[in-house]
C-alpha cells in the first residue's frame, strides 16, 4: 500500500484552490453582485463542486472584501457574492 500523494492533487504549482476561487470569485463581482452553483463553475476555477462548497464556507470569515452568502438550495446551494463597499 503507498502513502504517497497524487501529484495531480498537490497545490505547489501556483495559487492555492481558496487563492484561485477568491480571485475568481472577486474578479466576477467587481461590478456588483454575483449568483452562482458550484457546478456551473468548477470547470472555470479548475475545481469539483464539493470543492468549491467546501472553500466557500472558508472564505465566508476569510475574505473580507466580498459578502458571501448562502442564497438558495434547490438541487445545489446558489452562492450570492458582492463586492464589500471600501
Amino acid at each position: 500500500m503507498s502513502t504517497t500523494a497524487d501529484p495531480s492533487t498537490a497545490d505547489t504549482d501556483g495559487p492555492s484552490k481558496q487563492a484561485r476561487l477568491r480571485e475568481y470569485l472577486r474578479q466576477e463581482a467587481e461590478d456588483g453582485e454575483l449568483y452562482f452553483k458550484s457546478k456551473f463553475i468548477a470547470d472555470e476555477v479548475g475545481l469539483s463542486p464539493k470543492e468549491i462548497g467546501a472553500l466557500m464556507v472558508k472564505l465566508k470569515d476569510s475574505a473580507p472584501e466580498l459578502n458571501i452568502e448562502k442564497w438558495s438550495y434547490t438541487s445545489a446551494t446558489t452562492w450570492r457574492i458582492e463586492p464589500t463597499e471600501a
